[in-house]
Order: C-alpha cells, then structure tokens, then sequence
C-alpha cells in the first residue's frame, strides 16, 4: 500500500469536517429547518479535526525526532494562509464591520501573532480561526513533554485534561486572567519562545516555557476554561489512539477521557449554549468519535478521489468560507428574504466559489509555502554545519517523517 493511500483517510475525515463546519454556517442563512438540532454539525465537524490533529501531530513530531524541523513545518503550513485570510477579513471589513470581539490595539495585533485567540479572549479577524487557538496550545505542550522525554503518555494526559475539564467547569466561570495584557504578554513570549525553539542552546527551556505558558492561558485566559481543556482532551485521545495502534499504550484511557469530556459542561457554571446541554453534545462526540473510528477502519481501502481533495484543501476552505460568506448579503441582500429556489441557487453559487478559491488559495499560497518549509528543512539538515535533532532518536514513530500528512485540522480546522 502506497503512502498516499495510507493517509488518504486522514484527508477524507478533514474534508468531511470542513463541509460539516461549512453547513454549520450556511444552513440558517438558506434554510434553517434543515440545521440538525439533535446534534451541532458544525462542533462534529471541528471535533473530528481535533481527533485528527491529536492522532498525527505527535507521530509528525516523533517522526522528525527534530523540533525545528517539526515547527519549520507547522509554521509554514499553517501561517500563510492564515496571514492571506486576516488580510480578506480586512478587506471584508470595509463593507462589513469587523467583530467587535477584534480589539482595535496591540493585544488584538498579538493574539493574531500567536494565533492564541480563544485562549487569550480575543476573537478572531474570521470567525474560524478560534480552533487554531487549542492547536497551537496542543503543538506547544506536545512540544514540551517531547523535549523533557514523557510525550508518549499520552492517555494519561487525555485523562487528566478531561478531569481538568470537569474540575473548571465546577470552579472557573470566566476569565482568572482578564484584560488586554495576557495577549500583549503571551505574544512577546511566543515571539521570543519561537526564537528560543530554533536555537541549540535554549531549545529545551523555551519549549517548556512555551508549554507552561499555553497551559495557564488555557485554563486561566480563555473564554471558557472547561471547555478548552475539554479540547486538549479530545486531541489527546487522538494520540492515544496512535500509540495503541502501535502497540505503545492501553487503549482504556480513550474511553475514560471520553467519559470525561461527554460529562465536563453538566456541572459547568459557563455552559449555556444549546450545544453543550448533555443530549446534544454528547450526540455530537458520540458521532464525531464515530466518524473517526469509521475512517480508521476503513483506512486500507481505496477513497473517492473527491474526498480525498476536499481534505488537501480543508484548511482552505475552513478559513475562507466565512469571509466569503459574510459577502454574500452585501452582494446579494439578505437571503432569507428571498424565495426557497433561489436560496438554494445562491448557496449551490456559494459552494461553487467556496472551492474554486480554496483551490486557488491551496494552489498558490499553501502548497508553496509547504514546499518551501521542506525544502529549508532539506537544507538544513544536509547542510555541512549539519542539523542534528535534539530530540532523542529512539522516541522516533513507526511513520517516518516523509510519509506524514502536512497536517491537520489546520493543520485544522
């Protein structure tokens, strides 16, 4: 089996998540009574991407056995397109006023920086980009643990995050850390954190810095602390799930956490969206989890190559939709207002728009970008001055780096 056709169900699972968080958006502006309400489609969709980061970030890490070679990567797949999206949200902006959620100065500036939006209670340029927040906050403490050499207790680590979750939901009901400076602070340090990755000499103290730090906003900085470590959870478990499948850990932790997270907002003081009350949320992890085991079992098989490519250009159509989204009232007036027939067409117009861009932004912005990061890391390790990994070589996985995805939910979603 070729390597394509061993991760092509990791694409396939993106792909539906995107279409799953781009239905969540579209559907209320085309025809509500079709937007499920026994389930969220759109937190199934960012769910399933989570389970997918959790399941290859750690392999991609172990594999390289590298730390800059890992975030050479990560940074190259995912900031392009991110800093291509603010600059169409911008643009967007002179027609549709940005999100009041965007602070007008610096810590609005850094959040963005990072990428450390929802952890920091800054709202994203696009909607979208708050799941980036727990992915960075995930590379991070797994960068962490690799570099102190506990990284492969990764069902323990899915267990104690959904305690945590459990445990702030009952006790933290906003933001321990309010303000602007928690932004303003965290952007310095992942600034000068990053530095301190692609060095020798301070690697190791800048990893667990950086780690240290994305643990306290999480749980002392973002909108709703239970659920982010609920989050951290769920991507865990998708490790968890790796390292059984190699036979290098048990599979109870996946349940347990499971558990833990499925419970997490029944005791929550912040927990009053119709999305976390028990019937629909645990509905939403039950085929979220579903989807992903579906997609594992049915990983040696041959996927439609449609699925395949709605999952290489998912992050792209993750970040673009909603900015072209928000366009379509301005061009068009307000859908609702106009018959069921001709909503339809404009969101079949939407969708065909949608993927053409998307195309086009994975084309000419990430599939270059991701060249470039391999090619810097080709580079530096064949270089004279050579590159030696600092991380330790037996912790490598059983993939070896080149045949690892890209990335995951955005390396998300």
């Amino acid at each position: 089996m070729t390597t394509s056709n061993r991760l092509a169900w990791l694409d396939a699972l993106r792909g539906i998540g995107a279409l799953a968080v781009v239905a969540e958006h579209l559907l209320p502006w085309v025809y509500p009574p079709l937007r499920p309400t026994f389930m969220n489609i759109g937190m199934y969709g960012v769910v399933v991407f989570f389970l997918v980061s959790g399941y290859i970030i750690p392999a991609s890490l172990e594999g390289r056995g590298d730390v800059r070679a890992f975030w050479t990567s990560r940074l190259f797949r995912l900031y392009p397109l991110y800093l291509v999206v603010c600059a169409i949200a911008l643009l967007v902006g002179l027609w549709v006023p940005i999100r009041e959620q965007v602070p007008r100065d610096a810590s609005g500036v850094l959040a963005h920086v990072s990428m450390l939006l929802d952890v920091v209670h800054v709202g994203g340029l696009a909607d979208p980009m708050w799941t980036l927040s727990y992915e960075m906050v995930f590379y991070l403490v797994v960068t962490a643990l690799f570099v102190k050499g506990v990284h492969r207790f990764s069902g323990w680590y899915a267990v104690a995050f959904g305690g945590l979750a459990v445990a702030a939901g009952i006790v933290i009901g906003a933001p321990w850390l309010p303000g602007p400076w928690p932004a303003v602070v965290s952007g310095v340090v992942f600034v000068a954190g990053m530095a301190g990755l692609f060095s020798g000499r301070f690697q190791t103290a800048a990893a667990l810095v950086l780690g240290v730090m994305a643990v306290v906003l999480l749980i002392g900085s973002s909108y709703v602390p239970w659920f982010g470590a609920a989050i951290l959870a769920m991507m865990f478990t998708g490790t968890a799930i790796y390292r059984w499948e190699k036979g290098t850990g048990p599979l109870w932790p996946v349940f347990a956490a499971a558990v833990l997270v499925a419970v997490s907002p029944a005791w929550a003081i912040a927990a009053g969206w119709w999305w976390v009350q028990p019937p629909v949320w645990i509905t939403t992890l039950v085929l979220a989890g579903a989807t992903f085991w579906a997609g594992r079992a049915l990983r040696h098989r041959t996927w439609p190559r449609v699925v395949v490519w709605l999952g290489l250009i998912s992050y792209s159509v993750y970040l673009v939709h909603h900015p072209i989204l928000r366009m379509v009232p301005i061009l068009f007036g307000h859908m609702m207002s106009k018959p069921v027939w001709e909503r339809a067409l404009l969101a079949a117009g939407y969708l065909g728009v949608l993927l053409l861009v998307s195309w086009a932004t994975y084309t000419w912005v990430e599939a270059p970008a991701q060249r470039l990061g391999r090619r810097l890391v080709r580079k530096r390790q064949t270089s004279p001055a050579g590159w030696p990994p600092n991380g330790s070589s037996s912790s490598s996985s059983n993939w070896p780096s080149s045949s690892l995805p890209s990335g995951a939910a955005g390396g998300s979603g």
